[in-house]
C-alpha cells in the first residue's frame, strides 16, 4: 500500500493471468499561485498568434451560418 501511495501501480494476477490492477488514486488539483504560474509560464515556448489562428481554422468546424464568419 506504501508503494501506491508512493505512485507505483501493481497487475493482480490469478495463475498467471491478469485479473485487475491496484492503481493509485488520483491526487486533487492543487492551487497553483499567481507566483507559481508566472514562473513555468516563462519557460514555456513562444506562441506566434497568426500560426495558432492558421490553425485553429484548419481544424475548426465551419458552418454556413455561423455568426462570427467574415
Amino acid at each position: 500500500m506504501d508503494a501506491i501511495q508512493g505512485g507505483q501501480s501493481f497487475t493482480v494476477t490469478r495463475d498467471g493471468h491478469p485479473v485487475g490492477q491496484l492503481v493509485p488514486l488520483r491526487r486533487r488539483r492543487r492551487f497553483v499561485s499567481r507566483q507559481e504560474f508566472a514562473t513555468m509560464s516563462r519557460a514555456a515556448p513562444d506562441i506566434h498568434l497568426d500560426t495558432f489562428r492558421a490553425d485553429q481554422d484548419a481544424t475548426a468546424d465551419t458552418y454556413l451560418d455561423d455568426p462570427y464568419a467574415h
